[in-house]
């Protein structure tokens, strides 16, 4: 049977889905724990028990293994870790990554993986990294398309993944997506950008992906590949990834680092265990410092906190509320703000895959003037019907003269009383006006004028932003009495 995605629930990029491959199903977004065989700190069945749909292991070690290798040919993968739910292996290109080369071949690799049962097989994709010339970058991906296509004809009834590569050049990303779309997949990892996330490079992380989304259908299941810091999933689900493969949970607690949804901390600085998971309510800062099982305890940790992160992604989908959580999550770290900001430029085609209605809108500062929300309304503005005479008030109150009267709520703009307890005016939360909501909301005065030039415009502000609305509004008289 072959992989198909079903979207049940949408926000802004974002997407609840229903992964299913072959008789197995997973819920996203989902994140895929990757285990070592050799190294486990938390086993699968562990893993399974926490609510973990599928992992993902290292075909190459497994096949390198002297342990491991003929009892996974013998057994099966999911035998050998003892795992019921989805396994996805890596055919080696984390290792090509590190290294620069692997011993095995991308047949070699495609049989080994389909001869031991894994459910999700990978190519032996070329992670181009950062800092590769155009040239360099723009062959490799040939390559890579070229053992994609080789796979495909080596395994029709696999379920083949078709990585998305193309280094950090945009239009290659997007060429790479439209050529593994033409071909017919369902399921497709996005490579090679760890090292964009390790280096905080979150802004030509969102460029990446979302020019990678531009070649592929909306309804490809996306795949970020080494996004293990729950730090940055919900920009990444709002970018529109459905799954990220996490080793961080184990790496960070062997480096003692204790896993936040807004960055890590070192344990053996912390006084206090600031998480309500099995290990931290069982267990002081001290106990933990000390434990002889530190590591797993911290892994244990770790990966509770990061699951517990994708719940809360889902739920945000769930509720129309993933902007207010990228807002928060992202204001943790500089270089994510950066990645937040470069992600509102592409609202225009975000907007396109965004729900219309929502539970709420809260004004969380001026990167909320750019949200789909507000781009939405405003297209929408120049629907309005006008009379001759059309008066704006800040306040509601109205003036003798004038056939309609209009409501101001930024950072939205106009709105007929009709409107008044719809999504979007009705459902927002603002504070006191400032300067860029008010702004905004000017805008949308002005797709009014540009869509109505027959009437006559008057906007009742008050003094206090007379200046501004003159500013922003050239063609309408403002009357600036205090309201």
């Amino acid at each position: 049977m072959a992989i198909s995605f079903e979207i049940i629930h949408k926000d802004i990029a974002g997407r609840i889905g229903k992964l299913k491959v072959g008789e197995r199903t997973i819920r996203t977004p989902a994140l895929l724990p990757v285990v070592n065989p050799h190294l486990p700190l938390v086993t699968p069945r562990e893993m399974q028990e926490m609510g973990v749909e599928a992992l993902i292991t290292n075909a190459y070690i497994f096949n390198r293994s002297t342990e491991f290798r003929e009892r996974a040919l013998a057994e099966g993968l999911h035998a050998v870790l003892d795992f019921d739910g989805v396994i996805m292996t890596d055919s080696g290109s984390f290792q090509l990554s590190v290294y620069g080369e692997v011993e095995v071949t991308n047949r070699d690799t495609l049989e080994f993986q389909q001869a031991i049962g894994s459910d999700i097989v990978v190519p032996l994709d070329i992670p181009t990294p950062p800092g590769t010339d155009r040239e360099t970058a723009r062959a490799e991906l040939a390559v890579t398309m070229e053992r994609i296509r080789e796979g495909q004809a080596l395994f029709p009834e696999a379920h083949l993944a078709g990585p998305v590569q193309g280094g950090i050049y945009t239009d290659l990303r997007e060429e790479a997506g439209a050529a593994v779309q033409e071909l017919g997949f369902t399921f497709c990892p996005i490579g090679a950008v760890v090292p964009l996330m390790e280096s905080y490079r979150y802004k030509e992380l969102v460029e990446v992906v979302l020019a990678a989304k531009r070649g592929l259908s909306p309804a490809t299941c996306i795949h970020l590949f080494g996004a293990g810091h729950p730090s940055m999933f919900a920009l990444a689900v709002a970018m529109g990834c459905d799954l990220f493969d996490s080793a961080a949970y184990a790496l960070f607690a062997r480096e003692g680092r204790y896993i936040t949804t807004h960055g890590s901390l070192k344990v053996d600085e912390l006084a206090e265990l600031p998480c309500a998971c099995r290990v931290c309510r069982t267990h002081t800062a001290e106990e933990l410092k000390k434990s002889p099982d530190r590591e797993r305890l911290l892994a244990l940790h770790n990966l509770y906190v990061t699951l517990a992160e994708i719940a809360r992604i889902r739920q945000a989908i769930q509720d129309g509320t993933l902007w207010e959580l990228v807002d928060e999550r992202c204001r943790s770290h500089p270089r994510l703000l950066a990645g937040y900001r470069e992600l509102l430029k592409h609202a225009p085609e975000l907007e396109v895959q965004d729900r219309a209605s929502k539970r709420r809108f809260f004004y969380r500062g001026d990167e909320s003037c750019f949200r789909t929300e507000v781009l939405r309304y405003h297209q929408m503005i120049p629907r309005i019907t006008l009379g001759e005479r059309v008066l704006i008030s800040f306040d509601g109150r109205e003036l003798p003269g004038f056939d309609t009267v209009l409501g101001f709520k930024p950072p939205f703009g106009p709105y007929p009383p009709e409107l008044g307890e719809t999504f979007p005016v009705g459902q927002s939360e603002i504070p006191e006006y400032d300067d860029a909501m008010v702004r905004s909301g000017c805008a949308g005065i002005r797709s009014l004028m540009a869509a109505h030039p027959e009437s006559r415009f008057t906007v009742r502000c008050g003094a206090a932003w007379a200046t501004v609305v003159r500013e922003e509004v050239p063609g309408a008289e403002v009357y600036d009495e205090q309201v």
